[in-house]
């Protein structure tokens, strides 16, 4: 299991505002904040990883497409939980790559939607359950 990730972001301002409300609905709450971090851990002490962000050291624009993180997938566990994570990524103005929708060249009931963080960092809430 990965104990960690962590990602450097252009503004560290606008991440914390984008994340502080999108985590809650993927299972995640605050774990650490100070003037150049700030991290989430899974709910409940449930075990999973946990999420950190740092200001960019050096100015750069993300690319899914690029060598390095192609994006990140958080778990929920109903779909009725990707819809809802969808509305909040459309209610914020968010740039949605795909509506949620099942993905069947992926294994069992993978239903997820994908969108873009305002960074450009690629991200994704999946339900591994035929569940709502």
């Amino acid at each position: 299991m990965l104990g960690h990730l962590g990602i450097n972001v252009p503004d560290l301002a606008v991440a914390k505002r984008y994340y502080d409300a999108l985590m809650p609905l993927v299972g995640f709450e605050p774990f650490v904040d100070t003037d150049d971090e700030f991290a989430y851990k899974p709910v409940d002490n449930k075990p999973g990883t946990y999420l950190f962000f740092y200001p960019a050291a050096e100015p750069g624009t993300y690319s899914a497409r690029q060598a390095g993180l192609q994006h990140l997938a958080f778990m929920v566990r109903r779909r009725s939980l990707v819809h809802q994570v969808h509305d909040h990524v459309v209610g914020v103005g968010g740039n949605v790559i795909h509506l949620p929708q099942h993905f069947p060249q992926y294994p069992g009931h993978y239903y997820a939607t994908f969108w873009y963080d305002p960074h450009g960092i690629k991200l994704e809430a999946v339900c591994h359950h035929d569940l709502d």
